[in-house]
């Protein structure tokens, strides 16, 4: 178990690399010049107002910037700020991206924890009832009900909930973020929906998996063998057939937890919520480097470790799993 550990870490430690290289050469080989960007905003020329900044003003800002480096210099300049936590401040605001960070970060976490935990709660249960109750009402109702959560875009859901309350219910969300100890009751009807919207499409996949696994263990010889036994049918269901039935959907749960900070971004944008995403948008509006290739890495780091933890989470529910 610890080659195994130490292997994937380092699958993880090159996975994270390779993607902090293909971010900075997409960040630098994109149009636009950021120093120009910078520039205009100082001498307040707008659009068209290129004319008004000078050759020396354009070098000062790349001078204090350090666009003016070698490219290889910035990026293990940039790599060695990441692993020390020395982030450094945005280009265009100047204020600390570290600080930003740990004071958007939790409202994302927050969403991403509700949404994973209203789709897990719902889905589960939804997948065994449909797998025990084959081709029954039951069955039916949820297949559609799952079909609808796959086929629906989360950014379409949002906005049809978002219109539908406007024109007809007289209902809009709340666009004020509350923390949630300064208003608990406001601040969770303020991440009910975006939870509800981002966790749908989860709770499917994760309802029809549940349901394909559940049918096949549920035909395995040793459940046949646990019912001759005369054990009770709620034994034979939890203790034999769905810790078995949890493995596929167990990877299903990974995947959403390792996508749900790029998730977020949309669900930030469409009701108004400042977490990273909204951040991360702001950034690549602006070809703001220093935020982009943060934020970026930072997924990256998120989407490992949970790869890792899904993995070390198989042998625990199956202990013939081994990682020799």
């Amino acid at each position: 178990m610890q080659q195994y550990i130490m292997r994937r870490l380092m699958y993880g430690a090159v996975t994270t690399v390779l993607v902090s290289l293909f971010i900075f050469a997409i960040m630098r080989i994109a149009p636009g010049d950021v120093a120009m960007q910078i520039a205009l905003d100082l001498v307040g020329g707008g659009e068209g107002g290129e004319e008004f900044v000078t050759v020396e003003l354009l070098e000062s800002i790349r001078e204090e910037l350090g666009l003016n480096k070698p490219l290889p210099v910035q990026y293990f300049v940039w790599l060695r700020d990441m692993v020390t936590l020395n982030w450094g401040s945005s280009m265009f605001s100047e204020s600390s991206i570290w600080g930003e960070f740990t004071r958007k970060v939790p409202l994302t976490l927050e969403l991403a924890i509700f949404s994973v935990i209203l789709s897990t709660v719902l889905g589960i249960p939804v997948g065994i009832i449909m797998a025990l109750r084959q081709d029954s009402v039951e069955d039916y109702v949820g297949r559609v009900f799952s079909l609808a959560g796959l086929s629906i875009p989360s950014f379409w859901g949002a906005t049809m909930l978002i219109m539908i309350g406007i024109y007809f219910l007289s209902w809009s969300p709340r666009l004020t973020y509350v923390h949630i100890w300064d208003d608990p009751m406001a601040n969770l009807s303020m991440f009910f929906w975006p939870a509800v919207i981002t966790g749908y499409s989860s709770m499917a996949t994760k309802a029809r998996m549940m349901r394909s696994t559940m049918l096949e263990v549920l035909r395995q010889d040793y459940i046949r063998t646990a019912n001759s036994k005369g054990l009770r049918y709620f034994v034979v269901v939890y203790r034999h057939a769905m810790k078995n039935a949890l493995l596929p959907v167990l990877t299903i749960i990974g995947i959403q937890v390792s996508h749900i900070l790029g998730g977020s971004v949309i669900m930030e944008q469409i009701f108004s919520l400042p977490g990273i995403g909204n951040y991360l948008i702001e950034g690549m509006g602006r070809r703001d480097y220093p935020v982009v290739q943060t934020l970026v890495m930072v997924f990256a780091l998120w989407v490992v470790l949970i790869n890792l933890a899904t993995d070390l989470m198989y042998g625990w529910l199956d202990p013939r799993i081994r990682y020799d």
